[in-house]
């Protein structure tokens, strides 16, 4: 039900520049609708903002849907394995976003970027898919990066740095699970059904958190408590749900005007642009931990999606895969299903 895309090797060079350059700006997208988070985190708890997405997503991608219609669908024989990736995609950003008021930006989100490494070690584990030595290598390297950034044996280590590994864990299981959908939904309709459920659900997650954990008084963001926002908050709410949709739409055509394996390791850019805004906003300064294990990530990343594009491929459903993007926020994600002619 999906576009078919152009091989890696066959990539007109303008159709390259327009699907970089459009990753590259959904990414300036995605890190300011979370650098939005950051602060409306100060107002409003974080169950709040995400119904806040699902309601924004509603307003935005039905009246799309009934306009565009064709494979574009409102209810959906799928809609089970859209409950359980939204529960998935619900819980770990919570935990994300949840993180930032103990966390720099640039921490969370390099943690965070764990999840392309979690992706390839589930599918070899659940999928059966081959990983050679030289991925296996670049996975050590991006794991060592994880425990660098984590730094478990520094006096500033926080048990609250699991949170965004948490989020890129049930991200990793999630984007699994799209494997089961693959070309069957269009982009739209997953991404409608992935954020709306994903605003539901955070309703009873949040209780039931807020039920099991002492929240401290302090920590307002994680307290179920929702707040009426005046016409000014209302816009700042809404701008914060756009910003996010604009970026989703623009890595969405990324991957729809060019190959996966071509415009996925620029996802990486995300990390220095939040850490210069985390700067710039915030006044917030990597440490050394975090910094090495940003380079390391981002080398594991960048030299598997070498790999994945020096290889020889043969796609057996074309499909736009704007949904193998890995950037934070970004909600949906069924990958490619592509077999291997070279062993790497």
């Amino acid at each position: 039900m999906s576009d078919a895309t152009q091989p890696a090797t066959g990539v007109a060079a303008p159709r390259a520049i327009e699907g970089i350059s459009s990753v590259v700006l959904g990414m300036f997208f995605f890190v300011a609708m979370d650098g939005m988070m950051k602060s409306l985190l100060e107002d409003y708890s974080v169950w709040q903002l995400i119904v806040t997405r699902g309601v924004m997503a509603v307003l935005v991608m039905v009246p799309m849907i009934l306009w565009l219609r064709g494979a574009h669908r409102l209810f959906t024989p799928l809609w089970r394995l859209h409950l359980l990736r939204a529960f998935l995609l619900a819980t770990g950003f919570a935990a994300f976003y949840g993180a930032f008021p103990f966390m720099g930006l640039a921490e969370v989100s390099t943690l965070f970027f764990s999840a392309p490494l979690i992706i390839a070690v589930l599918a070899a584990v659940w999928l059966g898919e081959t990983i050679g030595p030289h991925r296996t290598g670049a996975l050590i390297v991006g794991f060592i990066g994880v425990l660098i950034a984590m730094n478990p044996t520094g006096d500033a280590f926080s048990w609250i740095a699991l949170m965004p590994l948490t989020c890129a864990l049930f991200y990793a299981i999630a984007q699994i699970l799209a494997r089961r959908i693959g070309d069957r939904e269009t982009t739209l309709t997953t991404a409608l059904y992935t954020l709306v459920f994903s605003g539901l659900l955070i309703i009873p997650v949040g209780w039931l958190t807020n039920q099991l954990v002492p929240i401290p008084a302090e920590h307002t963001h994680l307290q179920f408590t929702w707040v009426l926002p005046s016409g000014w908050e209302l816009g700042r709410l809404g701008l914060m749900g756009a910003v996010g949709l604009i970026g989703y739409f623009l890595l969405t055509h990324a991957y729809m005007v060019t190959s996966a394996s071509l415009v996925a390791p620029f996802d990486y850019i995300y990390l220095p642009i939040a850490s210069v805004m985390a700067y710039l906003l915030w006044g917030e300064v990597p440490g050394t931990a975090t910094l090495t294990g940003m380079a390391l990530i981002i080398a594991s990343g960048l030299y598997l999606g070498y790999r994945e594009l020096r290889s020889s491929r043969t796609t057996l459903s074309p499909h736009p895969v704007a949904e193998s993007s890995v950037a934070p926020g970004n909600p949906v994600a069924p990958m490619t299903v592509t077999q291997d002619v070279e062993n790497d």
